[in-house]
C-alpha cells in the first residue's frame, strides 16, 4: 500500500528552527509543513503590510526558508506553510528571492488566496459566534478579516506542479491532510479519509506538543531532552491509517500519553470537530505503540463538512498599557502591596481614563535566586504589576508613567521599574456562507 511521510516543522510562528532542519535531513520525509499562524496573526499583519505593501507575511519567514531550503531541495521534499499571513504574494516572491540568493536551483512556488474578505463583509450584519452583538457593532474598528480556507487550492497548486505552497489563512489540520489528498487522489466527500487525515494533521500541528512539549510537568510527567526536543512526521497509509514518529535519538516523548493530550487540545467536541473540509470524529481515535519508538492511529472518521466557513475578525479594541516594578528582602510583599494602590490613587487622581485595571504580586525570583529559606511566611522578592485597558493610548502610558514615579514617590527598595503600552488588536468568530469566499492559487513567475 502506498504512504507519504509528512512532517511537522513549526507549530506557531516563533518555533525552533532546528528540529525542523533535523526533520528535512533524516527523515525520510516527502513533505514539510510549518503552520505559522495564530488568531490574532493576520490582522497584526495586515497593519505590518498597511505601513510596507511588501510586508505582512511571517517575520521569520527569511531564516526559517533559509535554513530549510537547502536539505528539501536535496531531498525533494515539498513544503506546505501558511507563513504568508497577511501576504501570500509577497512571501512566496520572497521566497524565491532567497533561493536565488542560496545559489541553488528556484523551486516552482505557488501561492493561495481568496482567504481574505474583508471588503465583502463592509456593511454586513453577521452575529459573533463568541460573544454577544454582531458585526456591526464593530465594524468601524475592523482591521482584516479572514476565512478558514480548506484543502482544495493547495492540492490545485500542488497537481499544477508546486513544490512550495504558501498560503494565508488556512485550517491548521488542512495544511497536512492537501498532501493526503493530492497523493492518494481521496474525493472531496470521502469523508472517512477526509476525517482520518484531519485528525493526523491535527495531531501533528502543533509539532512538538505531541513529543512532550507542554506535554511535561516534573515529577508528574517527566520528558527526557526537552532541549533537544523532536519534532515528530507521520507516515500516512493510502487507506487512512497512519504511523507517528520522530527522529531517532532527537529528545522529547512520543507516546500514547502526548499524543492523547494533543488530540483533545483545543477541542470542543471530539465527536464533531468543524472543518471545512469535513466534520470530523475524534470519538473512536485509539494509539498503539507499534515498535521503534512509533504510535499508530486509529478509529478517526468524519461527517459531511459544514455549510458555512468560520473568519476571524481582528478589529481595534484600545489600548493595554502596563507597569512593574520589584522589591525583595522583608516586607516585600507589602511594600508592593502599597505601590500598587499608590498607582491605582494616582491614575483616579491624574483623570487617567483606565478600565479592567488589575493588579499582581508576582511570586518568586524576580530579583533574588536561590531556595526560599526554612521557616519563612512570605517570598525573598516580589514583582508587582500594574496592567489596566484604555481608550487612548496616552491614558494607557499613564499607568506605566505612574509605576516608574513610584522608584523615588513610594515604598523603599523598590527597582527594574518598566513601563510599556501597546495597541490590542482583538479576535472576533463569524460564520459566512462557503461560496461567498473563492480561494485561488497562482505561481511565482521564474
Amino acid at each position: 500500500m502506498r504512504r507519504i511521510r509528512i512532517g511537522a516543522g513549526a507549530g506557531f510562528s516563533g518555533d525552533r528552527i532546528e528540529p525542523a532542519v533535523e526533520l528535512a535531513e533524516k527523515g525520510g520525509l516527502d513533505y514539510l509543513v510549518f503552520e505559522c499562524l495564530a488568531e490574532r496573526t493576520i490582522a497584526l499583519a495586515q497593519q505590518a503590510r498597511l505601513a510596507n505593501p511588501e510586508a505582512g507575511f511571517d517575520p521569520w519567514l527569511e531564516e526559517r526558508i533559509a535554513a530549510m531550503l537547502p536539505a528539501c531541495l536535496a531531498g525533494g521534499i515539498r513544503i506546505v506553510s501558511n507563513m504568508g499571513a497577511a501576504n501570500p504574494a509577497g512571501a512566496a516572491r520572497r521566497i524565491a528571492a532567497i533561493a536565488r540568493r542560496l545559489g541553488g536551483r528556484v523551486p516552482r512556488i505557488a501561492w493561495v488566496e481568496g482567504d481574505d474578505v474583508t471588503d465583502a463583509l463592509r456593511g454586513a450584519d453577521l452575529p459573533l459566534l463568541d460573544r454577544p452583538g454582531s458585526l456591526a457593532h464593530i465594524a468601524n474598528a475592523m482591521v482584516s478579516a479572514n476565512a478558514y480556507l480548506g484543502v482544495e487550492p493547495i492540492v490545485a497548486a500542488l497537481a499544477a506542479g508546486a513544490e512550495i505552497v504558501v498560503t494565508g489563512r488556512v485550517a491548521d489540520p488542512a495544511l497536512f491532510l492537501a498532501p493526503m489528498v493530492r497523493e492518494f487522489g481521496w474525493a472531496m466527500d470521502d469523508w472517512h479519509r477526509l476525517g482520518q487525515g484531519t485528525v493526523v494533521g491535527h495531531l501533528l500541528e502543533c509539532t512538538g506538543q505531541l513529543t512532550g512539549g507542554y506535554f511535561a510537568d516534573p515529577g508528574v510527567k517527566d520528558v527526557a531532552g526537552l532541549a533537544r526536543l523532536g519534532f515528530p512526521f507521520a507516515e500516512v497509509a493510502e487507506d487512512g491509517s497512519a504511523l507517528l514518529g520522530k527522529v531517532a535519538g532527537s529528545g522529547g516523548e512520543l507516546s500514547p500519553r502526548t499524543c492523547t493530550e494533543q488530540l483533545l487540545y483545543e477541542v470542543h467536541d471530539p465527536a464533531a470537530y468543524l472543518q471545512p473540509d469535513v466534520t470530523a470524529d475524534f470519538s473512536g481515535v485509539r494509539f498503539r505503540p507499534d515498535g521503534a519508538g512509533r504510535i499508530a492511529v486509529e478509529g478517526g472518521t468524519g461527517r459531511a463538512r459544514p455549510d458555512t466557513l468560520k473568519v476571524t475578525v481582528g478589529y481595534r479594541d484600545g489600548f493595554i498599557g502596563e507597569g512593574q516594578i520589584s522589591y525583595a528582602g522583608t516586607g516585600a510583599v507589602a511594600r508592593a502591596r502599597l505601590a500598587m494602590e499608590i498607582v491605582a490613587e494616582r491614575l483616579k487622581l491624574t483623570g487617567a481614563a483606565i478600565s479592567e485595571l488589575r493588579c499582581d504580586v508576582i511570586g518568586v525570583d524576580s530579583v533574588l535566586r536561590g531556595p526560599m529559606p526554612a521557616g519563612r511566611d512570605e517570598p525573598l522578592d516580589v514583582r508587582a504589576r500594574i496592567v489596566g485597558r484604555a481608550a487612548t493610548l496616552r491614558d494607557a502610558q499613564r499607568i506605566g508613567r505612574e509605576v516608574e514615579a513610584i522608584w523615588l514617590n513610594g515604598p523603599a527598595g523598590g527597582g527594574g521599574a518598566t513601563a510599556s503600552a501597546r495597541e490590542v488588536i482583538a479576535a472576533a468568530s463569524i460564520l459566512v456562507p462557503r461560496d461567498a469566499v473563492r480561494p485561488r492559487f497562482a505561481f511565482v513567475e521564474e
